[in-house]
């Protein structure tokens, strides 16, 4: 029997190397749109390199309920305004970076759409960033599967992965706490936990700061540099 591999995350904006890293592992990545949007995550906001420091940048949502889902909230009708913003602070904090023209139209590119819904967006970010890095994962959207919303935690989890046809579930290390290996292989189910290497490389003449954006990572690795980087973490 084939082992399918399988995660599941929130949409992000341009999240850091170690999603990128858990969505090229798995043969099947599910985009968890359709759960409560979280305040003070990372699904509207990221952090760059300015001025040698770790800067947080964010795109602002129109107010809504706390109960609502990723996919039911969307961003203020100015976000145009702020997508200029955020390419003016790129251009400012990059524009000595060896990549920088190719990643800043990468993200221009990117930020050009349109719509509003908070989901939408984020996924076809990630989609045209993994189309970049040559990332050949199928996508599929939470809320699109046929699946018993009823369930929570990891009866959910291990409910997407069935219906997808999974038997090797990976998740970030800091789900470790989290899920119980002994309870997926109960439903047949590997469970294993991505653990992104300690990896560094050269941004400016500075100490290095883990964990940026990938747009920080892009704009100081090659495009053949970063799918290497793609590679460097232990399944545990």
């Amino acid at each position: 029997m084939d082992n399918i591999h399988i995660a599941i995350m929130q949409p992000y904006l341009f999240p850091y190397l170690g999603y990128f890293q858990l969505i090229n592992s798995v043969d099947k990545f599910v985009i968890h749109d359709d759960v409560k949007f979280i305040k003070g995550g990372w699904i509207n906001r990221n952090c760059i390199l300015l001025n040698n420091k770790n800067f947080l940048f964010t795109l602002s949502l129109k107010k809504g309920s706390d109960y609502l889902n990723i996919n039911q909230r969307f961003f203020v009708d100015y976000i145009e305004d702020e997508k200029k913003k955020i390419v003016t602070k790129l251009s400012s904090a990059y524009k000595k970076a060896p990549y920088f023209v190719d990643i800043i139209n990468l993200i221009s590119e990117i930020l050009s759409y349109k719509g509003l819904n908070v989901s939408l967006m984020i996924t076809n970010s990630l989609r045209k960033l993994c189309n970049y890095l040559d990332i050949k994962t199928q996508f599929f959207i939470s809320s699109e599967i046929e699946k018993d919303d009823s369930l929570k935690g990891s009866e959910r989890v291990i409910n997407i992965v069935k219906v997808l046809g999974g038997n090797h579930y990976i998740n970030p290390i800091g789900g470790v706490d989290l899920y119980s290996k002994e309870k997926f292989l109960k439903e047949g189910i590997k469970l294993s936990f991505i653990k992104t290497r300690d990896i560094r490389y050269k941004q400016f003449d500075t100490e290095f700061i883990p964990n940026l954006s990938i747009i920080d990572v892009l704009m100081f690795n090659s495009k053949e540099e970063v799918k290497k980087l793609l590679d460097e973490y232990n399944l545990v």
